[in-house]
C-alpha cells in the first residue's frame, strides 16, 4: 500500500510542477535520441510559438548532450546505487519552459566548472557570441572532447543566466544541477 501512496505523491508533485518529462538513470546515445524524438513530439502538441519550440528542443539537446558527454565516472557512493545515473526534467510554468539536470561530478573538478560557468554568467548576449567564437577558433579541447562550447550555447539559446548548485556528497564527490529556463523573448 505504501508503494501506491509514494507513487501518487511523485505523480501529485510532478503535475503540481508541469513536468511534462523527466528521466533518472544511466544516460545513453540511444535514450538521448528516444527523448528527444518524445520531446519533439510533445511540443508539437503544444500551442506555443514555432520560435519556442525549436528554442525548448536546442536547448535541451545541449543539455542532454552535455549530460551524456560530461558526467564523471565515480565509484559508487555509499546509499547511492549507481553514481554514474543522472537526472532530467523538461517542464513548463506559464510561457516558460524549464529544463532541469543533474548529475555526479569530482569535487576537484567543482571549481574549474564553477569558474567556466560565472565566467559565462557574467557576459551580456554579444559577448557570448564573441566568447562562443574565440572557444571554437581557439581549438582547445577538454579531457572529455569538449571546448566548453556547450554552457556557452546553452546560455546564448536561453537568452538566460546559467542556475546552478554543486551538493558535495562526500568528500571526493558533489552532485551538480543546472536549471535552465527557457522564455518565449
Amino acid at each position: 500500500m505504501s508503494a501506491r501512496f509514494d507513487i501518487f505523491d511523485i505523480y501529485d508533485k510532478m503535475e503540481r510542477n508541469n513536468i511534462m518529462l523527466s528521466f533518472k538513470g544511466t544516460v545513453t546515445s540511444e535514450l538521448l535520441t528516444s527523448i528527444l524524438q518524445i520531446m519533439e513530439n510533445r511540443l508539437d502538441t503544444t500551442d506555443d510559438s514555432p520560435k519556442i519550440k525549436k528554442k525548448v528542443f536546442n536547448v535541451l539537446v545541449e543539455c542532454l548532450q552535455n549530460l551524456y558527454h560530461h558526467i564523471d565516472k565515480i565509484p559508487d557512493i555509499d546509499g547511492i546505487a549507481n553514481s554514474k545515473n543522472a537526472i532530467f526534467m523538461v517542464g513548463k510554468n506559464d510561457n516558460d519552459y524549464f529544463i532541469i539536470t543533474g548529475n555526479f561530478i569530482l569535487t576537484e573538478n567543482v571549481n574549474g566548472l564553477k569558474e567556466k560557468l560565472d565566467t559565462i554568467n557574467a557576459m551580456d548576449k554579444e559577448q557570448l557570441k564573441e566568447y562562443y567564437k574565440a572557444v571554437l577558433n581557439n581549438g582547445s579541447m577538454s579531457a572529455k572532447g569538449g571546448g566548453g562550447l556547450g554552457m556557452i550555447d546553452i546560455a546564448r539559446k536561453s537568452g538566460q543566466k546559467l542556475d546552478y548548485l554543486f551538493q558535495p556528497v562526500d568528500k571526493e564527490n558533489s552532485f551538480f544541477s543546472l536549471n535552465v529556463k527557457v522564455t518565449p523573448n
